[in-house]
């Protein structure tokens, strides 16, 4: 929280940044608690360096590449630009959270198998995706995936292969 500080040698007040009290989200399921976090950080930040949990990645910062993706009480957004003070008392779901006991799901073993994975730094946030839009829309076709991914950047596959990662999952999910 900010405080006024007591005013500088030069007689100017002068802001500074305490640390925020404690809070607590769901992560993944379980109830966290985030200890001695400055306002101002960022939900990814606190992902990456206070819980450690690396799978959401670090790239502009700006919420253009979509590599941060998590869901935020069940809506996709970019972690980069979420304070993590804001995500107190909500439900996050990163991508460890998407598996069970980090054994790949269906949406991760159909990216593998596509060819859907090169470098990797845009996987976790596509994953998020894939798994936020077959869970509203199973039959998702065309426009529709391409739209709930044109958040998510990626420099090495030219989305060819994703996209045939989605048609995968949606084609082992309805054979069972």
């Amino acid at each position: 929280m900010l405080r006024e500080a007591e005013p500088s040698e030069a007689g100017a007040t002068v802001r500074a940044f305490e640390p925020v009290d404690t809070y607590s989200m769901t992560l993944n399921g379980t109830q966290r608690v985030v200890e001695g976090s400055w306002v101002g950080e960022s939900l990814l930040y606190v992902l990456r360096e206070r819980l450690g949990l690396p799978g959401s990645k670090n790239a502009c910062e700006q919420g253009e590449c979509g590599s941060c993706s998590v869901l935020l009480d069940g809506e996709v957004v970019c972690a980069c630009c979420v304070l993590s003070v804001d995500a107190a008392g909500s439900e996050v779901t990163t991508v460890e959270g998407l598996s069970a006991s980090g054994v790949a799901d269906d949406i991760q073993s159909c990216f593998v198998e596509a060819g859907a994975v090169q470098c990797g730094f845009c996987t976790p946030g596509l994953v998020v995706a894939v798994h936020d839009l077959l869970t509203r829309r199973p039959d998702a076709a065309g426009l529709e995936v391409r739209e709930a991914l044109s958040g998510n950047l990626c420099r090495c596959t030219g989305y060819g292969r994703i996209l045939e990662a989605v048609r995968l999952v949606q084609e082992k999910r309805a054979n069972g």
